[in-house]
């Protein structure tokens, strides 16, 4: 049972392009207690700033499952599936839009932070 399930597997994923996963990660460079005394000091930042990653990450993840229909109606060489590509790659550019600008949200978001962390600091 264990050899034809991996053998099914092995032949889905030839005839489909390999998946690629996005995984977030923060790094800061700060030790531990800096980060626990960062989220202690502006904990709505924090929680602004990891609301704004898994937004991004949730719109990354619908492009994956987008790319991939579109691949698997492009092998197919329907006359409908091809149809129905326009419209999935339209969502697919409008999502990229999405992520730039949640991004930039982020961006000015995250130096908010610094900014005021800054400030407080120096008080």
């Amino acid at each position: 049972m264990e050899d034809r399930r991996s053998k099914k597997h092995h032949r889905r994923h030839r005839h489909h392009p390999a998946t690629t996963t996005t995984t977030l990660s923060t790094t800061t460079g700060e030790s531990d207690g800096e980060v626990e005394e960062a989220e202690d000091g502006d904990p709505e930042a924090w929680v602004t700033l990891n609301k704004g990653f898994r937004q991004v990450q949730s719109v990354l993840d619908r492009n994956r499952l987008l790319i991939q229909q579109v691949n698997e109606n492009q092998q197919s060489r329907m006359h409908d599936n091809m149809v129905k590509n326009v419209s999935l790659i339209q969502e697919l550019n409008g999502n990229i839009s999405k992520v730039v600008s949640l991004y930039s949200d982020l961006n000015t978001n995250f130096s908010n932070v610094c900014q005021q962390r800054s400030k407080n600091s120096s008080k």
